[in-house]
């Protein structure tokens, strides 16, 4: 029977109510739907809209039903429309009149603006002790390769020496700025719209603070028509969990090009890689390959949130409905990511001698050769061009910049002497790049410490 069942004449038709059931996305909820429940009741006993005797039945038997569903005892009848009403359903089906109290003074509309905001906020919780724990794992894997020389990149071209720890610690500046999102996100999910009722609040004496003290929420919405009709916050969420799965894609890609043979700077361990069924030598990467395809789907449920959203009159439209599917996705999808790529990069083994190999490669410490010039007083823009020169030597008599004799180097300009050798030598060129920020391991390891206090 439905609980909206007394305006109409003719049951509703099977396929109908199937394309509008959401209980097989929304029974996810039932907990969060409980424990506003729950906090309704206290706050109806409180303002004496119900009797006391009512209030504590009610609670008790929703208590039951929470941990029946959560031992297995009960199982949720799929055939209702939502979660709200099934729970509904089972404790009038227990308590008879006194079951069918719960609801005074509250709709169907805020009840779902009240559980989707309380299961976001755990969720972003989890999300955030996730990302904490990737982060953990990439300290230690920056603090072993502090002085593992490696290319920097632009254009994916070699470019600057850097170290593997400077590169590493980049994602943790993003992954530190996903946390800092959601925490800001919490605060605009952390409002509390029971209360609002259908969209006009409601002509009993309620107490919407005493409700919010209950659910520890930080404050409570202050338009009815806007606490049941926008879904921003979900939004948003979708958007921060967007971004970080735009971070880990890119941190996938370098992995997938780092363990190929053109590359060869890491190896995954054998757990975390996959083979071919025709071919014997291959091991893929297919975690990061899954995490890379899976960001776009998660995009996906973004703007499917933004277009749900774009056009829908104040207040409630069961549009709505729409954004759970969604944001669970999206929810589910950035979780397993974040669990799976974890162990992967705690396992990988790092090839540093492939990595020194290729920063030897590729002129890397051009640019610390015209700074010498800079510093032996030729301005940059000479030292760029002759630099450039010497480079174009070198790559048409097969030669480096440590290979270069010092005549080689004073046919460019006078100005080059011994110490020339010191400047250009990779190690030095990382050493020396030591303003704030910079790759050298004093000012990494000093990054590292910061955020380890922070986490």
């Amino acid at each position: 029977m439905a609980l909206w069942e007394g305006r109409f004449k003719k049951e509703l038709d099977a396929r109908t109510n199937d394309f509008n059931s959401s209980i097989h996305f929304d029974s996810r909820m039932y907990k969060h739907d409980i424990k506003g429940s729950i906090a309704h009741t206290k706050m109806l006993e409180k303002q004496k809209i119900i009797l006391a005797e009512e209030a504590k039945a009610i609670v008790q038997e929703l208590s039951q039903i929470a941990c029946e569903l959560e031992n297995g005892t009960l199982q949720i009848d799929f055939d209702a429309e939502d979660i709200h009403m099934y729970i509904e359903s089972e404790l009038t089906k227990r308590l008879g009149n006194i079951g069918k109290k719960l609801h005074t003074a509250r709709s169907r509309n805020d009840q779902v603006a009240l559980d989707i905001r309380m299961y976001l906020k755990d969720e972003i919780i989890s999300i955030v002790d996730l990302i904490k724990k990737l982060i953990k794992i990439l300290l230690v894997k920056s603090e072993e390769n502090l002085e593992t020389v490696m290319p920097g990149y632009t254009h994916l071209q070699r470019a600057q020496p850097i170290t593997f720890a400077h590169h590493i610690m980049a994602y943790v500046e993003m992954l530190m700025r996903d946390i800092e999102r959601l925490q800001d996100t919490y605060k605009r999910t952390n409002i509390m719209p029971l209360g609002n009722c259908a969209l006009a609040g409601t002509t009993y004496d309620i107490d919407r603070r005493y409700v919010q003290e209950l659910l520890k929420f930080d404050d409570i919405t202050k338009n009815s028509l806007d606490g049941v009709s926008d879904r921003d916050f979900v939004i948003e969420l979708a958007s921060d969990i967007s971004i970080i799965m735009m971070h880990l894609s890119r941190f996938s890609e370098e992995i997938i090009l780092w363990c190929s043979w053109e590359f060869k700077f890491i190896e995954l361990d054998d757990s975390f890689s996959t083979g071919s069924s025709i071919m014997p030598q291959k091991k893929n990467p297919d975690i990061t390959e899954l995490i890379r395809g899976k960001t776009g789907r998660v995009y996906g449920n973004l703007v499917t949130l933004l277009t749900m959203m774009k056009g829908l009159p104040l207040a409630y439209n069961k549009d709505m409905q729409e954004d759970k599917e969604a944001i669970f996705e999206s929810i589910d999808t950035v979780k397993i990511c974040l669990e799976t790529i974890m162990p992967m990069i705690e396992t990988m083994r790092i090839n540093k001698e492939n990595m020194k190999k290729a920063a030897l490669k590729g002129f890397i410490n051009a640019t610390d050769c015209a700074d010498y010039l800079v510093r032996k007083g030729i301005p940059f823009r000479d030292a760029y061009k002759i630099t450039g020169e010497i480079i174009a030597y070198c790559i048409d008599n097969n030669k480096d910049l440590d290979s270069l004799t010092l005549e080689e180097y004073r046919n460019k300009s006078d100005k080059f002497d011994e110490d020339i050798y010191e400047s250009v030598n990779l190690i030095n060129c990382v050493m020396n790049r030591n303003v704030i920020g910079g790759p050298s391991p004093i000012e990494v390891k000093k990054r590292i410490d910061e955020v380890k206090k922070i986490m």
